[in-house]
Formats: C-alpha cells, structure tokens, sequence
C-alpha cells in the first residue's frame, strides 16, 4: 500500500490575520487547498491532470475544527491523507504546529468524479485515479 499522504509546512502571512492578530477561519480552507495540490502533485493527478483524464473533482463537503488559533508567524504543518478513493475522494488533514506537534485544526474534504463531457457525477472513482494512487478499490 503506498503512503497516501503529504505534509507541507508554513506561516501564516500577515494578511491572513482578521483584527485580533490571528488567522481568520476563512484562510484555513487555503491551507488545506495548499496540502491538497501537494498532496495529489505526488500522484501526478493534480487539477490539470483531472482535466486532462476528462474528469472534474469538484469538493461537495468540507468540514473544519478548529482546535487552537493560529497567530501570525507560526510555523505549522499541514498533514493531508487520502483515506477513501474507492467512492469518492476523502482527504483528512491536521495541521500542527511545527514546534510543539499541538494540534491546530482537523478537517476533512470530499471529492466527487465528474464526467466533464457528460457533467454527470461518477458513483464509482475512475480507474485513473486508483492508477495514479497505485490502489485498488476498497
């Protein structure tokens, strides 16, 4: 089984932060986008390989906990993992701060396939991603 995650690391800029010097919860979603594209750039099957394959992977549910606040400056790392692929995409992600490992925030999201060509949403993943992940289905 290959390991299907990836973890990059950064700090918040100061444009992220709302007017009590910490992140603003909107920018979250950013850095989860951000571990994402790493995550799947591993895979070679980032967006414009899904456009390539003929496929679009729309997010359909996000969800965010935040556990701490995040002031400006902080290192932390954003770990994201595929943990279903089989149905749909689902990415779990925690990001840590890079010091102490106190976590931050958890979230997941979920992808669905779409036929670009059809528009109609996949019930089953394509082949081309369990290629490209080196799985099989569940």
């Amino acid at each position: 089984m290959p390991e299907l995650f990836h973890e990059i690391s950064l700090s918040p800029a100061f444009h992220d932060l709302d007017p009590m010097d910490i992140v603003w919860h909107g920018h979250y979603v950013k850095y989860l986008e951000l571990a994402r594209n790493a995550l799947l750039s591993r895979f070679d099957y980032d967006y414009p390989q899904m456009r390539e394959s003929g496929y679009a992977w729309p997010i359909v549910d996000m969800r965010l906990k935040y556990v701490d606040m995040l002031p400006y400056g902080r290192q932390v790392i954003v770990r994201a993992e595929i943990v279903e692929w089989e149905n749909r995409l689902k990415i779990e992600y925690v990001i840590r701060d890079a010091h102490t490992g106190k976590v931050i925030n958890k979230a997941t999201t979920i992808q669905v396939a779409v036929d670009i060509a059809s528009r109609e949403m996949l019930f089953v993943c394509p082949q081309v991603l369990w290629d490209r992940l080196g799985v099989r289905p569940e």
